[in-house]
């Protein structure tokens, strides 16, 4: 038997129950059985909403958790500074071999290598700041 076939199993009895009790008793406690039925049954509607309630709740939490573990949403600005930090520090020493080895077509080299690492970096975090997915005013739907 599942859960659903006990409750209204229980409900059920109740319902035997109160009618039996209004038989023994007599016609002058029919509202007042009739609206303690009503109040269990009223409590048995409330457990059920609120358990799917809970269960709604939950699964969206669920989503909600999983949205932000998503490579976007771990990205924060401290990471972002960061990244630009590092890029600088290494272009220094980056221009300076390159300036060394082949002259200026070397520096312009190793700047081009150090613009594209981060214009991924921007691409990858933020997709639409390149231009990439935004419509120009002259375009039409």
């Amino acid at each position: 038997m599942t859960g659903m076939d006990t409750r209204d199993g229980d409900l059920k009895k109740e319902l035997d129950a109160t009618l039996g009790t209004r038989r023994e008793l007599g016609e002058e406690y029919e509202s007042a059985l009739v609206d303690s039925f009503l109040e269990k049954v009223d409590r048995r509607i409330d457990d059920t909403i609120d358990r799917r309630v809970r269960r709604q709740l939950a699964e969206q939490q669920t989503a909600v958790a999983r949205a932000a573990k998503s490579p976007q949403a771990t990205d924060s600005w401290g990471e972002r500074f960061g990244f630009g930090i590092v890029s600088l520090v290494l272009a220094v020493p980056l221009s300076a071999i390159g300036a060394t080895v082949c002259g200026l077509p070397g520096l312009l080299i190793s700047w081009v290598g150090i613009v594209g690492v981060n214009v991924a970096q921007v691409a990858r975090i933020s997709p639409g700041i390149l231009g990439r997915g935004r419509k120009s005013s002259g375009d039409t739907d």
